[in-house]
């Protein structure tokens, strides 16, 4: 499970970083079927296993936060046996998934008034907690016009295409990311998830910093929703990742070098502000 779960997560299977968290989280629920003879074997491989799914993906602040956080609390307790270790450790990983689910739908919740009846939104990249407050503002009666870039090199957006396109109060339209400063005139809010702020900079998938000037420029405000647990304040220093560039061109590149980074960096204030499962964020 943990193995499966690192290569799912090195190849981008789960796009949504809440999910990615939940699943690297859960993956640990491995060791509790194996035999450990003491409870500092125990640990010593909980350890272990935690470092290599958050090596998976060092970018993900969730990933590492949500797996950080069972692994410290369990070396951190004073347990005399290694069923009452296992025990423990099943405990704080529910609790963490909790919070972390939780946490996805309360911002969703918390962005429904913010979301206008009739307005006209662009999203880009797939977001979770985008789609649940999209959802959730089409239960409470409202309809929507809305735009999705597709996110390319893989095209993650066609993902959230899909998702909207069966939901009958929305108009759905999928762009190229380059065409997003021609409908953006026509849009009322821009509307993102977040792998994490930190340092007063938003990083989320790349290409949500051209979307966010240019919004900016045209006067269109852009919310950005996630858990609070996505805005770190200190001990987590962001690292992009550059994935292969066959993601881009699968050709071979004759003469010259193909760049893929996964994420950008988008100063906070280009933004209106965050929407969290703890309130409004404005900037």
């Amino acid at each position: 499970m943990i193995d499966e779960t690192v290569e799912e997560i090195q190849e981008m299977q789960t796009h949504s970083s809440s999910v990615v968290a939940v699943n690297a989280t859960r993956a640990l629920e491995e060791l509790l079927e194996r035999e450990f003879a003491t409870v500092e074997e125990y640990t010593r491989s909980l350890e272990r296993n935690g470092t290599v799914l958050r090596r998976a993906n060092p970018s993900h602040a969730s990933l590492q936060n949500a797996v950080r956080e069972v692994v410290a609390d369990v070396s951190d307790a004073d347990l005399d046996t290694v069923e009452e270790a296992k025990q423990y450790t099943q405990e704080r990983i529910d609790a963490v998934i909790s919070r972390v689910e939780s946490g996805k739908r309360l911002a969703a919740e918390n962005a429904v008034d913010t979301l206008e009846d009739g307005a006209t939104l662009l999203t880009h990249d797939y977001s979770s907690t985008v789609l649940e407050a999209i959802e959730q503002a089409v239960e409470a009666g409202k309809s929507f016009e809305v735009y999705i870039t597709e996110a390319r090199p893989r095209y993650i957006g066609r993902k959230t295409a899909r998702a909207l396109a069966d939901i009958d109060e929305l108009d759905t339209t999928l762009i190229t990311d380059s065409a997003h400063g021609v409908y953006l005139e026509e849009c009322d809010r821009v509307v993102v998830g977040m792998d994490c702020i930190v340092d007063d900079k938003l990083y989320n998938r790349v290409g949500t910093f051209p979307i966010a000037a240019t919004a900016h420029q045209l006067d269109v405000p852009v919310t950005v929703l996630g858990s609070a647990s996505k805005i770190v304040t200190e001990g987590f220093v962001f690292e992009n990742e550059f994935r292969t560039g066959s993601e881009v061109m699968p050709e071979p590149a004759d003469g010259f070098a193909v760049e893929n980074p996964a994420y950008d960096a988008t100063p906070v204030s280009l933004l209106e502000g965050v929407i969290t499962d703890e309130g409004h964020h404005e900037f």
